[in-house]
């Protein structure tokens, strides 16, 4: 019985990181929600590697539905590459800076409270989103300087709460981009972002106190199965996300954000989380 509810645990986790990972509602954010919430361990980077075992999920199902854009970047005159990179810069730099004071933060006892502000900063975002979205009359091709912007903005998302997605989409449209091609561009800088983490926390996991110390076969059953759930949700979600840039509908997004916020708060302020 404890075998089958620890695998329901990563079960469970997958798929939220899959459809997370895509709707512009912080994947990260809910995934610490319910790390805290069902007892994971933080200890020797669990969280960490855990999180990103999850992303490697969602990583599958961006590259079954962008293929053939994936394929494109490699074609001249590859601007589209080019303006990859740069956009990637950032998000690289604040992780390997910054990321472990992060994960100790948000898994701290003030982690429910940093959780809570950084999930309604992300409502405020896609609400903006959308008015300057509806309110424009007419958009620019993404270039570099929308693809910058967009990467200093992935950088800031690191922070639990904060929906990379969403909050790249929302940065590209600011700087003069349509939602939709936003949209695109975000989803492909998330694979030099998940490959990068990959190869960077590669170097423990086989370490003493590295992420398979003390882990049993039920956990690394449980692991491989929220892969799989992730890369089937995060399918799903990107063909969701997909239609609603292209109305910029981050309405009902934003209020669920901003009804998670005060629930996060909630909890906390109650000792219950």
């Amino acid at each position: 019985m404890e075998v089958f509810k620890t695998i329901l645990k990563y079960l469970l986790l997958g798929t939220v990181q899959g459809l997370c990972e895509f709707l512009p509602v912080s994947s990260s954010g809910h995934l610490v929600l319910l790390q805290r919430a069902l007892g994971f361990s933080a200890e020797g980077g669990r969280m960490t590697f855990l999180n990103l075992l999850l992303h490697l999920g969602t990583l599958i199902s961006v590259v079954i539905v962008f293929r053939r854009d994936i394929l494109a970047l490699f074609k001249r005159p590859f601007k589209p590459l080019g303006m990859l990179l740069v956009a990637t810069i950032p998000a690289g730099l604040s992780g390997v800076l910054f990321e472990g004071k992060i994960d100790e933060a948000f898994a701290g006892d003030a982690g429910a409270i940093l959780l809570a502000v950084c999930f309604l900063t992300t409502a405020i975002l896609l609400i903006a989103c959308e008015i300057v979205a509806k309110r424009r009359k007419r958009t620019r091709p993404l270039g570099w300087k929308q693809s910058a912007a967009m990467g200093v903005m992935q950088a800031v998302a690191i922070l639990p709460g904060i929906s990379r997605s969403g909050s790249t989409i929302a940065m590209g449209t600011f700087a003069g981009a349509d939602t939709k091609e936003a949209a695109r561009f975000s989803f492909l800088m998330s694979i030099p972002i998940i490959l990068g983490g990959a190869l960077f926390s590669a170097k423990d996991l086989f370490s003493p106190s590295g992420m398979f110390t003390g882990v049993g076969a039920a956990e690394i059953v449980g692991m491989l199965l929220g892969v799989a759930a992730a890369a089937i949700s995060g399918y799903f979600a990107i063909k969701l996300v997909l239609r609603a840039a292209g109305k910029a509908g981050y309405r009902s997004f934003a209020f669920y954000l901003v009804l998670l916020s005060l629930f996060t708060f909630t909890l906390s302020a109650t000792g219950r989380l």
